[in-house]
């Protein structure tokens, strides 16, 4: 089984990195061909074009920056889907994710969708959540590749269940990293020291996992980017989308919505943890 990767961003590399590890071949394509080099360095054959990728592979895994991207790719090469299965690991909406799940099925594909949750040092330890949506049997075939991913992949259903689910968890992860930023705030503008409030998080049960990976970012008020800003500004108005298609009135996600889409100009590129220095600018 030949394995094809399209999309070497943040966390594309690290991903397609667990697949070589484990002893799979990999054809890999990037827009910009020169981010193919760290795999390249590691066994992987890079192309040129996204056509190469999808006619030398059997199973093509798909991690692109939103929706319009993954349809563009995709609707580009589509000729060329037969009998080839699609892996669609990009956060896009539900409705994008039927819409290309028909794409692919409509020139004699298969599509699975498995968006992740994790930020790039989860991916590289393989400890990614994948968030399935799609057929069961399908499901069970890509498993042994996905298990390299991550260390869980729950199966919601058919196909959008899966990119609900990623928009679902990425409030949460939006508005616990707005909580935080504003607990800080507001215990050092009472004259607070910032390393006794971090200790105090730590200590409670509000600590989370998700604080231990960024605690030295707040310590040290820099915020080199695991997840990057701009895509959690992004995925918000998916969510925000979403819930009007719903008829959700969801006010913590109104309110990050606005909060990270101000910090995305002039903290986008940093990590989505650097809502902290947006707010406190």
């Amino acid at each position: 089984m030949q394995l094809g990767w399209i999309g070497l961003g943040h966390m594309g590399v690290p991903m397609a990195k667990r697949l070589l590890d484990g002893g799979h071949d990999l054809i890999v394509y990037n827009r910009t061909y020169e981010k193919t080099a760290p795999l390249t360095a590691l066994g992987a054959i890079a192309v040129e074009e996204a056509r190469d990728a999808v006619r030398q592979s059997d199973t093509l895994f798909v991690m692109l920056a939103d929706g319009p991207a993954v349809a563009s790719v995709l609707e580009s090469v589509q000729e060329d889907l037969v009998g080839k299965t699609i892996v669609n690991l990009s956060t896009i909406s539900p409705e994008e994710t039927k819409e290309i799940a028909h794409l692919v099925e409509e020139h004699s594909g298969t599509y699975l969708e498995s968006p992740v949750s994790g930020s790039v040092p989860v991916a590289e330890n393989g400890q990614l959540v994948l968030l399935a949506g799609g057929d069961a049997d399908v499901l069970a075939t890509c498993q042994p590749y996905l298990d390299l991913l991550g260390k869980e992949t729950i199966h919601f259903g058919a196909h959008g269940t899966g990119s609900a689910a990623k928009l679902a968890i990425n409030l949460l992860l939006a508005v616990v990293g707005q909580g935080v930023a504003e607990t800080l705030l507001l215990g050092e503008g009472a004259g607070l020291e910032k390393e006794k409030l971090i200790q105090m998080i730590s200590a409670s049960g509000m600590n989370t996992p998700l604080f231990g990976g960024k605690r030295d970012m707040y310590r040290k008020n820099d915020f080199p980017s695991a997840f990057p800003l701009r895509l959690m500004a992004k995925d918000l108005g998916l969510i925000t989308e979403e819930a009007t298609r719903q008829q959700l009135d969801l006010p913590l996600a109104q309110a990050a919505t606005t909060s990270y889409a101000k910090a995305k100009s002039n903290y986008g590129d940093a990590d989505m943890a650097a809502i902290y220095r947006a707010l406190q600018d």
